[in-house]
């Protein structure tokens, strides 16, 4: 039987807006968002502001819809935004149409008399970890909405100097807000026994459930850019010190010169030593290729040589399935969670075997390799499992 009203949080889809091309989670959240939408089950939509709560309808849900799909821009900022969002203007501008959009608000300490609009047993769905927080979860609890929350990865956790300093602490206190939760939704078995570990040191193990997400590359005929004539290789993703860039930017300076190929760098500028941006801008036979949509990355990694993955550490790996659903080859480090999604599709080398990283590229230069194209998970089956869930 279906719930009587779904809840989702939009918090994070609203923060970034006019931030750049989506990432993984942002596109969790867009698939979550056009799926309720299309569904029959009553949908409200929550954000969490700068001075409290909007909830929304379901035609506030479409309204921001329309946002993060580039079909309508925010409109300007209102005095409540601008004084409470002065460095972020594009943050005031997005958040003051949202509010337009509301169907209700509250300041913060009201989000339990707010939510109490809600039918009982209606399911709320933080799916992109903004908004996870114990007072958030305490009000879910309040208005008797059963809670389900995503957890990516533990990555801040498991591996704290990859991340942003204070980003270690900020996801604890998020990990502890999510043990409160009715259910826990993961992407793949791996993460879960990561992710289930620490819910157990920080007192409650949740119900779990395993739902990859789904994959779907973009439409390389749609593309608006033209390929590199000659053999490249694409390294996709944020720029971020757990991507390794650097290890790629070594790599190809060992290449000899003569035939080396070139190297795609495809992905926003995250956080990282501004002396790896220098370094990539200096480099050799490398080009950094930010603000692709969907389509023209589904072109360019259809015509590499191979997607180049030497990331540290990965709750998933969205750009590898990406790779392997186009037949594109994936040459990464052999981390367990790549074994479950991947089998031994993926060309697997350790990252301190440089010799063997300079090996495949110069061998997959002479000779591309294309693969068959990998059956990897649907939207569809996702949902099938979640929402029967809350």
């Amino acid at each position: 039987m279906p719930p009587p009203g779904r809840l989702l949080d939009l918090t994070r889809s609203v923060a970034r807006l006019g931030q750049g091309p989506a990432t993984g989670i942002d596109r969790v959240e867009a698939a979550y968002l056009a799926r309720l939408l299309a569904g029959e089950v009553p949908l409200w939509g929550l954000v969490r502001t700068a001075t409290g709560f909007l909830l929304l309808d379901r035609d506030g849900c479409a309204g921001v819809r329309h946002l993060v799909l580039g079909e309508a821009e925010p409109g300007r900022a209102d005095l409540l935004s601008r004084l409470t969002r002065r460095s972020r203007p594009d943050l005031a501008r997005a958040e003051a149409t949202v509010r337009r959009l509301a169907l209700a608000r509250a300041w913060r300490p009201g989000l339990a008399r707010l939510l109490a609009r809600l039918p009982r047993g209606a399911g709320y769905l933080n799916l992109g970890h903004a908004n996870l927080t114990g007072r958030t979860m305490a009000a879910m609890r309040a208005a008797r909405l059963r809670s389900a929350v995503f957890l990516h990865d533990t990555i801040p956790l498991d591996h704290p100097g990859l991340c942003r300093p204070g980003v270690p602490k900020g996801f604890a206190r998020k990990l502890a807000a999510a043990s409160t939760a009715d259910l826990i939704i993961h992407s793949a078995e791996t993460t879960r026994a990561q992710t289930e570990a620490h819910l157990r040191a920080a007192g409650r193990v949740p119900e779990g459930i395993v739902a990859p997400i789904g994959i779907l590359p973009g439409d390389a005929s749609r593309a608006r850019i033209t390929p590199p004539e000659r053999p490249y290789f694409v390294a996709l993703g944020t720029i971020e010190p757990r991507k390794n860039h650097a290890f790629l930017l070594d790599l190809w300076d060992r290449l000899p010169a003569a035939g080396r190929p070139l190297l795609l760098i495809v992905g926003r500028r995250g956080w990282a030593d501004p002396a790896l941006f220098a370094r990539i801008g200096a480099a050799a036979d490398v080009r950094e290729m930010p603000g692709l949509n969907d389509d023209d990355v589904a072109l360019l990694l259809s015509g590499a040589r191979a997607l180049l993955f030497p990331t540290l550490a990965e709750g998933f790996g969205l750009p590898a399935l990406e790779a392997a659903a186009l037949g594109t080859t994936v040459v990464c480090p052999p981390h367990e969670v790549f074994r479950e999604l991947l089998g031994a599709d993926p060309v697997y080398l350790t990252l301190s075997d440089t010799y063997a990283w300079t090996d495949a590229v110069m061998r997959l230069t002479r000779a591309a390799e294309r693969r068959p194209a990998r059956a990897v998970p649907a939207w569809e089956d996702h949902f099938n499992t979640v929402l029967t869930r809350v």
